[in-house]
């Protein structure tokens, strides 16, 4: 039974990679067009706006400092969420940076053996969101031109992403969760413990600061390729399901779905694309046309908490270098989707206040401050699309130089 379950999967994989491979040979000018929209998405945005969060995080396990903000956060972080308090760390750097630093973070403390496999599944779960920048500046304003709606958007978000994390929670081992709540109940989680938590963890690597500052640059660029790769390849996956059709027949069964929640059908589209990737996809509904703002809110929160295909990839590859298993993720993200979506339905009246027969169109926000932070956060997201090509190039640069005089070191140590 398990040799044809596994034969089975071997013919699924290979006919599939055999039919894409295929298919890029066909429509080459489609393919090459969408990896080049993809790379460029990479290039000025993703990599400049990902890698100081990835090499500060770096820095901050090393020296110690995320140790201190664990013991501080540990009365907090594990009734409520049954994790170490370091995951209080991971939470607000996967808040602040977006998908997927709390992936990488989380699987950096799971190599690190500051928390179990079971610890980092729920962790994960709901320590990856879309950041502010992306939220506010390209959905609210770059897409719906609405700074008002961003409220909305962020609140159903991040509601959700909370709501995930009290429900994960109970996912896991009772004896395990017993075992642990008893030994870290001995403990005694002071200012005094916190600051020699953080002194043994700084003198567990003596490395020079320069190494160090070099392995952080290196890890923070490889991990950010990896995410490039990624985005570049779902970018031209979804163009060819788009040319083949196969994004027709999915997006006929998604307005089904959306007749049986009376929703209009002009949302499929988007839904599709959001579910491989979530820029195009919340684009996409941005320009519908027969639809209230109302539905558009429902529909991409449903997308920016579902991450996207791409955003998934892009974890299970990272987490696929510890223990901990990628299908809790996948079903968080599902249930993450699901509630921030009802969020959104439930507060959208609440945060956003109507001003004709239709939620299209101009309205006055409860917050009179939304409109603000929303400007502030598109003019990083424009100041990015600016300069963010030559800030990635510099650091290429940077790291290329790293990288040959290491090599170059080596070959005299060698010799």
């Amino acid at each position: 039974m398990h040799m044809n379950a596994s034969l089975l999967k071997t013919i699924l994989y290979g006919s599939t990679t055999s039919f894409l491979a295929i298919s890029f040979m066909i429509f080459p000018k489609e393919a090459y067009d969408a990896s080049i929209r993809g790379l460029t998405m990479w290039w000025d945005v993703v990599f400049p706006s990902l890698l100081p969060f990835f090499i500060m995080s770096e820095f901050l396990i090393r020296f110690g400092v995320v140790s201190f903000i664990g013991a501080l956060f540990e009365p907090i972080m594990r009734p409520l969420f049954r994790v170490p308090g370091s995951g209080g760390f991971v939470w607000a750097m996967g808040l602040a940076s977006g998908f997927p630093a709390g992936a990488k973070l989380t699987a950096r403390l799971r190599q690190k053996g500051e928390i179990t496999a079971i610890e980092g599944e729920r962790l994960v779960s709901f320590s990856n969101a879309s950041n502010p920048l992306f939220i506010f500046g390209a959905i609210a304003v770059g897409f719906f031109h609405n700074p008002a709606l961003g409220v909305v958007l962020a609140a159903a978000h991040y509601g959700g992403n909370l709501i995930v994390g009290l429900t994960m929670r109970y996912y896991g081992n009772d004896i395990e969760r017993e075992n642990l709540n008893r030994s870290r109940a001995k403990k005694n989680f002071s200012l005094s413990y916190a600051i020699k938590s953080m002194h043994q963890e700084r003198l567990k690597d003596n490395r020079p600061f320069g190494k160090m500052m070099g392995d952080a640059v290196q890890s923070a660029i490889q991990t950010l390729l990896m995410i490039g790769g990624f985005i570049i390849l779902f970018s031209v996956l979804t163009r060819i399901l788009e040319i083949i059709n196969i994004s027709l027949i999915l997006s006929l069964i998604i307005t089904i779905v959306l007749g049986i929640l009376q929703m209009p059908g002009e949302l499929s589209p988007g839904i599709i694309q959001g579910i491989f990737e979530i820029t195009l996809g919340s684009q996409l509904v941005s320009e519908t046309v027969q639809t209230t703002l109302l539905q558009q809110a429902v529909v991409v929160s449903f997308i920016l908490a579902f991450n996207g295909l791409s955003v998934q990839a892009q974890v299970a590859s990272i987490l696929a270098d510890t223990d901990i298993r990628f299908k809790p993720f996948f079903l968080a993200r599902c249930l993450h989707g699901f509630i921030s979506a009802l969020l959104a339905y439930l507060i959208f009246d609440w945060l956003y206040v109507e001003t004709s027969s239709e939620y299209k169109g101009d309205a006055l926000p409860v917050f009179q401050q939304s409109e603000n932070v929303s400007n502030i956060f598109y003019t990083h997201y424009t100041w990015l699309l600016q300069w963010g090509s030559l800030i990635t190039m510099t650091t290429l640069i940077v790291w290329l130089t790293i990288l040959l005089f290491r090599n170059r070191e080596s070959k005299f140590d060698y010799y």
